[in-house]
């Protein structure tokens, strides 16, 4: 059985955030992962982690003004100050919160700036992260987000665009965030493409297709996506990111059967 861990920004939301940690480790999660951890202090997250015997497994770069529409600013040329502040401040939480990797979204391709200027910036604003995490023992991950039905624009929106920067840059701390639910959208093929990359593969993340919600409610048949990553051996975690049909309580047949 994979090593699972719940996304804490999408599960037990009926709960105030410090408080969902206990309830996941109450279901029977190891591992925890949530998309920001900076609205709130180092210590209070620490604790919420000793306190649940949770292990803190992936959170995100600083991705800009969310509620604003930003969804990471890797690739906007514009922004490359903004970035580098943004890395400090995701390896102080990371190494604070014992997180071994961070994933750095790339962003939606700002207007007026072309393909290839939001691609070199892309590649040079990774490249730097990736230098920075490496000197603390960090490993730095890149996620394809799917731009047809969720954010349409982002620049980093398959797993071949993901490789292609991974060979380009050479890091050996730099890997792939692998997101079951967006691959299926912009690719399908799930489990030979994981097998294909899974030396590159630092992290998997999985909710059903159509409507992000839990297994079982779309067209992917997780039991098998769940044996095949067993098959290949392999010893990352899979993170449960998706947005319960109804509660979060009611929506985990998947992981009691599992």
């Amino acid at each position: 059985m994979p090593k699972f861990a719940a996304n804490l920004s999408m599960l037990y939301t009926e709960l105030d955030f410090l408080h969902r940690f206990e309830a996941a480790a109450q279901a029977g999660f190891k591992g925890v992962e949530y998309l920001f951890p900076y609205d709130y202090s180092l210590q209070d997250l620490q604790s919420a982690l000793q306190q649940s015997g949770l292990k803190q497994v992936l959170h995100n770069l600083p991705a800009g003004d969310w509620a604003a529409g930003d969804r990471g600013i890797a690739c906007h040329p514009a922004r490359r100050e903004e970035f580098k502040r943004s890395v400090e401040q995701g390896i102080y939480y990371a190494e604070g919160l014992g997180c071994p990797r961070v994933n750095c979204l790339a962003g939606i391709k700002p207007e007026g700036v072309a393909v290839e200027e939001a691609w070199d910036t892309m590649l040079e604003n990774v490249d730097y992260a990736a230098r920075q995490f490496e000197m603390h023992g960090l490993n730095l991950l890149v996620e394809a987000i799917n731009s047809r039905v969720d954010m349409p624009g982002f620049l980093l929106d398959s797993s071949d665009r993901a490789l292609t920067l991974l060979n380009t840059l050479e890091r050996p701390n730099l890997y792939f965030q692998y997101d079951i639910y967006h691959m299926q959208i912009m690719e399908g093929d799930l489990v030979a493409t994981m097998k294909r990359l899974l030396p590159r593969i630092g992290h998997i993340q999985f909710a059903d297709n159509p409507g992000r919600h839990e297994p079982g409610t779309g067209e992917i048949h997780f039991s098998n996506v769940f044996l095949a990553l067993d098959d290949m051996d392999y010893q990352g975690w899979v993170s449960a990111e998706y947005r319960p049909l109804d509660s979060t309580l009611s929506s985990l047949d998947w992981f009691t059967s599992c």
